[in-house]
């Protein structure tokens, strides 16, 4: 796929709102077919990080949390934040030490990914975490979580019938799936 020039021109941008998770701007532009327009962006000031950790047996671990911007129930792999200045791999390893107290000796780089580009820039960056160990989780403060270990088929199928709808657990559990299908895990 060869690499297009910029189509869109920003005429101005207004900060609408600001915490320290995110920035949502306003934007006035000129779309790509000459017309004024406008558009909103969400900016995330973390890059997203998620784990696919599997045991011996292609068990994994699913997080369940009560998701208060969807206002239901959501059954995810393990995920945090990662600011910037820091390595993708050491916040993985921390949010899976946090949310389910597990560490792991080998680490394996998934995929990259954008979560949802029409509104947000924020990237997500995933690893598959083998040699597990088993301790205690210890989830921050704004976290009410429920941990499951299951085996790995049992979440793709969980992908399947619409019970894991997490964009981002479904992108890692998908993307696994594949690597098992080529003997690649």
């Amino acid at each position: 796929m060869s690499q297009m020039a910029n189509p869109w021109t920003t005429l101005s941008k207004e900060t609408v709102y600001e915490n320290p998770w995110i920035r949502v701007s306003h934007r006035n532009v000129i779309t790509p077919g000459g017309g004024h327009g406008i558009y909103g962006l969400v900016h995330f000031k973390n890059i997203a990080v998620g784990i696919v950790p599997l045991d011996e047996n292609n068990n994994t671990w699913l997080v369940g949390q009560y998701r208060y911007t969807l206002e239901k129930y959501s059954w995810e792999l393990p995920e945090g934040g990662c600011p910037f200045e820091e390595n993708p791999i050491e916040a993985a390893q921390r949010e899976l030490l946090e949310e389910t107290g597990i560490t792991a000796e080998e680490w394996t780089p998934l995929l990259e990914a954008d979560i949802s580009n029409s509104v947000t820039d924020e990237i997500g960056i995933a690893f598959v975490a083998k040699g597990l160990s088993l301790g205690a989780s210890s989830p921050e403060e704004t976290e009410d979580l429920r941990i499951r270990k299951v085996p790995f088929q049992e979440a793709f199928q969980m992908v399947l019938s619409g019970q894991i709808t997490d964009a981002f657990s479904m992108l890692m559990i998908m993307k696994t799936q594949i690597l098992f299908n080529q003997g690649k895990l």
